[in-house]
């Protein structure tokens, strides 16, 4: 399945999610989603991603590995069934939309939290997926700036 129907398989799950649990395994889903698109971009993606892409692969690693996981199958996890990338841009946007609605499910579990441990695993879920944006961000801006240097290839004379 490519990434950006995957994505919004994330959201959709996100967003049905009704208490701290669930919203914590699903951010562990996004993550290892935005693991998998990561390591497929830095492998696979535009050159001028590679570094970035290294860098959202660890940084959602390190947001799986600071929640529980989940007891999931591995049927239904969704970044075992990446198997494109299709539109890097639209994947990339779709991603960013999911780590910022990510980071607000999460503030409002650890707003919720009754023990001190899910507060924790919260706050640092919070700053992966605050860092995983920042690198999504970066990849957006160096996609555009390609873009706008091969126009102005195809623009110049001769």
């Amino acid at each position: 399945m490519d990434a950006v129907r995957l994505i919004m398989a994330s959201r959709r799950a996100l967003a049905g999610s009704e208490d701290g649990p669930k919203i914590m395994a699903e951010a562990w889903q996004a993550y290892a989603l935005a693991q998998a698109i990561g390591s497929r971009l830095a492998v696979s993606g535009p050159p001028e991603l590679r570094g970035e892409a290294l860098g959202l692969t660890e940084l959602a690693g390190r947001g799986c590995g600071v929640l529980d996981t989940p007891p999931v199958d591995v049927a239904d996890l969704r970044a075992a069934q990446l198997t494109e990338l299709g539109d890097a841009r639209k994947g990339l946007l779709d991603l960013g939309s999911l780590l910022m609605e990510l980071g607000m499910a999460l503030v409002a579990v650890a707003s919720a939290a009754d023990d001190e441990g899910t507060y924790w695993q919260c706050m640092e879920a919070i700053d992966a997926a605050d860092e995983s944006r920042d690198r999504v961000r970066e990849m957006l801006r160096r996609l555009a700036a390609r873009d706008g240097e091969i126009r102005e290839r195809d623009r110049a004379p001769g």
